[in-house]
């Protein structure tokens, strides 16, 4: 069964960035090496610093636009109280 991760990462203008993957080791890497989002390619680097593990495309991606509509404040009371357990 294919998982599929939320995340946010951490830019190194302190801004955060929101996107889904099945590869969270990977996805960073590509963001790193500027073959990720148009948005970090000249933010880097980017350290992804929160996750949310999902079942089904469907559920990442109303999870993705959830998160997406949260302000900033909000987004770092999730970073704040996520425990960084293996996904």
């Amino acid at each position: 069964m294919k998982k599929y991760y939320l995340y946010l990462a951490r830019c190194a203008d302190k801004t955060i960035y929101t996107g889904y993957t099945i590869n969270l080791k990977n996805r960073e890497s590509k963001h790193n090496s500027g073959q990720g989002a148009k948005y970090t390619k000249y933010r880097r680097p980017v350290q992804i610093v929160y996750w949310e593990k999902f079942a089904s495309l469907r559920k990442v991606l109303q999870r993705e636009a959830q998160i997406k509509n949260l302000s900033k404040v909000e987004k770092e009371k999730l970073i704040k109280n996520f425990k960084n357990f293996p996904g």
